[in-house]
């Protein structure tokens, strides 16, 4: 399922460059049905990345890099209090 996780997701990057609307929309369909199908498979990071739509972030997973760059809900990094 990764690897169609990872063909999918460099297809909708390509898409994107190309500004090509039609593979953009099929790419993300494709994914958004590979997230709720394997959901309980895929590692919770994986599906945490597809699901916030951080594809970047879930390309850099799957090509087993380490030092991916946390976002807004990193663990509570960016986040302020009001109390």
């Amino acid at each position: 399922m990764e690897s169609e996780i990872k063909a999918s997701l460099i297809a909708l990057l390509n898409g994107i460059k190309l500004a090509d609307g039609k593979i953009i929309v099929e790419a993300t369909a494709r994914l958004d049905d590979i997230a709720e199908r394997g959901r309980s498979g895929l590692h919770p990071q994986l599906v945490h990345f597809l699901e916030r739509r951080s594809y970047n972030k879930a390309l850099m997973f799957l090509g087993g890099e380490t030092d991916i760059p946390a976002g807004i809900c990193g663990g509570g990094k960016g986040q302020s209090s009001t109390i």
